[in-house]
């Protein structure tokens, strides 16, 4: 019985990893690292407690089996060899993919999100500046954002094209990020900023090569 509930559950679910503001729902290639990271993370801890449930399940169902192995033994085996594998692999995962997302080299185009309580506004690579809480991108490249802020510390961050990054005054933050295709990606604070943080969402609009060239040039 358990089954057929189990597999009839599994696409209510799935249905809570998807959504504008999802991070398992990525459509930028650090936001699939991102995902990734997560599942193995997920996957790593589920094996994990399942060795443990089971050696929970052996103490009760075979306590003379228990009993046999010496204190010492059950610190090495179960405090060291059994997690240490699955550790090494979540930490290299982790390490690696987390390389992935700094800003390496330069990328193509740079822009700028300035926080202020409580909006966020926009710069170009050309310098202009854009206050409607928009951001307009190519699709199909890398581009930096330097993050800042006017007043206090927010939190830039768009769950499915990367990572997010703090915006501190006095101080810019450097993120990149990439949108595999057009489209509209929603980006949100992620920190506590005031009475007015749950109204300091934006978006960001990512364009066709030649969309967002006709979109800066008929700015001008």
């Amino acid at each position: 019985m358990f089954k057929p509930v189990a597999l009839g559950a599994t696409p209510l679910l799935l249905t809570g990893c998807t959504g504008a503001l999802s991070t398992l729902d990525p459509a930028g290639p650090r936001a699939a690292n991102l995902a990734t990271l997560w599942w193995v993370m997920l996957y790593g801890s589920a094996l994990l407690f399942a060795l443990v449930i089971a050696l929970f399940a052996m103490a009760y169902l075979r306590p003379a089996w228990v009993t046999r192995m010496t204190p010492a033994q059950w610190i090495v085996g179960g405090g060291l060899v059994l997690p240490i594998p699955i550790l090494i692999l979540l930490t290299g995962t982790a390490l690696v993919l987390g390389e992935q997302l700094l800003p390496r080299g330069d990328a193509p185009l740079r822009f700028g999100a300035h926080a202020e309580r409580w909006q966020w506004n926009f710069t170009y690579p050309d310098g202009r500046e854009m206050s409607d809480d928009v951001l307009h991108i190519p699709a199909g490249q890398p581009i930096d954002v330097a993050v800042s802020s006017a007043d206090v510390i927010h939190s830039f961050w768009v769950p499915r094209l990367g990572g997010k990054i703090d915006a501190i005054p006095g101080h810019e933050n450097l993120i990149r990020l990439e949108a595999d295709e057009p489209g509209t990606y929603w980006g949100q604070c992620a920190e506590y900023c005031g009475p007015g943080h749950d109204s300091m969402w934006f978006r960001i609009e990512a364009h066709t090569d030649e969309d967002f060239t006709a979109l800066m040039e008929g700015g001008q």
